[in-house]
């Protein structure tokens, strides 16, 4: 692993030295002996007792990390800083603008252990955006790294704290952030000197109600406003417990940071990796040579990406067998046939997930059978690619009946499991959201009958499992009939020629709308095609296609027409942007 062994931890960032650290928070007055109200930042406070020496944060492209004792000290200072900034109360929201790096993981335990709610920004939203959410939330401080301090509005009231950090850990004195920690560090221990002898975590108390926010994650705002998703503590504790089950986190697990940890608060995996006393292997952006350095020589054992990530490992020129298993978390599709047997041929094995920022991210996963060893690829992948059942920290997750009648009706029922009846994902429990931040109209639609209403479309198969057909926006409708694009992407992902793609509706005089694909070729496909003039080659992938697709699908849902692209619109998360895509065809 990438160490630089000459450093040293600023003094923000030390655990007392010649006592011991005091790892035990003030639980409230009244609280009765048999409950804790559950907090994600006791799983900090764990791993600093149990594996103070531990690595828990490595950060190789700035040559600084931190143990687990360290970086208790580090977060324990960024909360005694934050109870600093003048007229904090506790609920005040902290924004975070910032990469995957160590800023945006200590906020997610400094900012709960302060009392604050954790508010991640995508630093890929334009600046009005941007802004719309700081004023939305009322924001009282803003964390912010300096290669995006240029999203920041120059015009923010006074009241609003700006702290921007130079990513040094300490390196440089110039860093304004490192200069807050400190702030924080002379609180914390001038504060001793009047507790009666408590002492660092005792000098902070745990929530009394474990249902409070604590974190705001806003949506994309793909349709309208972005909307801000209130996490509770007690969700936000169970969601990672989740994923430490389901993704086999434990003390010897390396998480290398793909996802932007920013999106639903990392999908929980800030929260999940440190219950499971593993390391946190942060990287600034989505490098490929990175990735696969890291890898290679620094022991990375998880992480997490969509499909497009995962096709940008595989082809890496870096990419080799590893000499040891890696658990790839993959939402958004699952890994056709061809991506799933390159990935595996590198020793990388995607756990297929589905969840929304509504559902602190994954709340399903697809769980394989020893009978699918026996299968060859195509119906492996074909399996694979069900999102499956509920985490063991969730309720069983549904498929109801969608009708005009039930958009206002809370009486919900299920469909057949036959695979077949087409209905809607519902869910609840302790994965779904409080509410929608200010916006109880929306919170009461989404969460009609006691159910979080996902507007994806699927089937229940006779396991159990559910299997995602649409999303109700992007179902086409021809000559009457319903097509599900996935259902067709996913039929187009099998030929060797299709790298990556997507399909939306086209008006057509007769059918009303029929399937157009927009293309992106893999090597294969650019091998077959070169040479052919624009027009050739549409004409000859669009021959290629159909009788691909005529073999395993009906006659109305083969896609009519075709657009070879070099690039599909994406999301900051890695999601197609369908509507981008309607709105290019509409102009053809």
């Amino acid at each position: 692993m990438h160490l630089n062994r000459a450093y040293t931890p600023p003094p923000s960032s030390r655990p007392p030295v010649g006592r011991p650290f005091e790892l035990r928070s003030n639980i409230p007055d009244g609280t009765l002996h048999h409950v804790t109200p559950l907090t994600p930042v006791h799983f900090l406070l764990r791993a600093a007792l149990v594996r103070p020496d531990k690595l828990a944060i490595v950060h190789p492209e700035q040559g600084y990390h931190f143990t687990y004792a360290q970086w208790a000290a580090r977060v324990l200072s960024l909360a005694f800083a934050l109870r600093e900034v003048p007229g904090w109360r506790n609920g005040d929201r902290v924004a975070i603008l910032s990469p995957n790096v160590p800023l945006i993981a200590d906020a997610h335990f400094g900012v709960l252990a302060a009392g604050g709610v954790c508010t991640p920004l995508n630093f890929r939203n334009s600046p009005k955006e941007i802004e719309f959410i700081l004023q939305h939330a009322d924001v009282r401080v803003v964390l912010v790294d300096h290669a995006v301090a240029h999203l920041v509005p120059p015009n923010l009231p006074s009241t609003i704290t700006v702290v921007v950090s130079l990513d040094s850990g300490g390196q440089r004195k110039d860093d304004a952030y490192e200069a807050f920690l400190m702030r924080g560090h002379v609180a914390w221990q001038n504060a001793q000197q009047y507790a009666g002898g408590a002492r660092d975590w005792a000098l902070l108390t745990q929530p009394a109600d474990e249902l409070v926010t604590c974190a705001l994650c806003y949506t994309s705002g793909t349709t309208g406003r972005p909307k801000g998703v209130e996490y509770s503590f007690r969700g936000a504790y169970l969601s990672a417990l989740g994923n430490v089950i389901e993704s086999n986190l434990t003390g010897d697990s390396v998480y290398l940071w793909v996802l932007p940890m920013f999106h639903c608060c990392g999908w929980t995996f800030p929260w999940a990796v440190t219950a499971g006393m593993g390391t946190h292997y942060m990287l600034r952006q989505v490098d490929y040579a990175q990735i696969w350095d890291a890898l290679l020589h620094g022991g990375v054992t998880h992480y997490a990406g969509a499909p497009t990530v995962q096709l940008g490992v595989v082809n890496a020129p870096q990419a080799k067998r590893l000499d040891h298993a890696v658990r790839v978390l993959v939402a958004a599709s699952a890994p056709t046939a061809t991506l799933l047997a390159r990935m595996e041929g590198l020793q990388l094995y995607p756990v297929h997930v589905y969840g929304l920022t509504e559902t602190y991210g994954p709340s399903t996963r697809r769980f394989a059978e020893a009978a699918w060893q026996t299968l060859d690829l195509d119906a492996r992948s074909r399996l694979q690619a069900r999102q499956g059942h509920a985490m063991v920290t969730s309720d069983e997750t549904r498929v109801v009946r969608r009708t005009e009648e039930t958009q206002t009706d809370t009486v919900l029922e299920d469909v057949q499991r036959d695979g077949q009846e087409v209905g809607e994902i519902v869910m609840r429990g302790n994965m779904t959201l409080k509410g929608y931040y200010r916006d109880p109209d929306a919170t009461a639609q989404a969460t009609r009958g006691g159910w979080f209403h996902t507007g994806d479309l699927a089937v229940r198969h006779p396991g159990g499992e559910v299997q995602i057909l649409d999303r109700g926006k992007d179902v086409i409708i021809s000559g009457g009939e319903n097509i599900s694009s996935v259902m067709v992407e996913q039929e187009l992902a099998t030929h060797p020629w299709v790298n990556e793609m997507a399909v939306v509706a086209r008006v057509h005089p007769q059918w009303g709308e029929v399937v157009h694909a927009f293309v992106l070729l893999s090597p294969e496909g650019e091998r077959a095609l070169a040479g052919k003039d624009p027009t050739a080659a549409t004409a000859a992938l669009a021959q290629t296609l159909e009788a691909h697709c005529r073999q395993h699908m009906s006659k109305f849902a083969v896609p009519k027409t075709y657009t070879i692209v070099t690039e599909l619109p994406k999301t900051s998360t890695g999601k197609i942007q369908k509507k981008v895509l309607r709105e290019r065809i509409a102009r053809l």
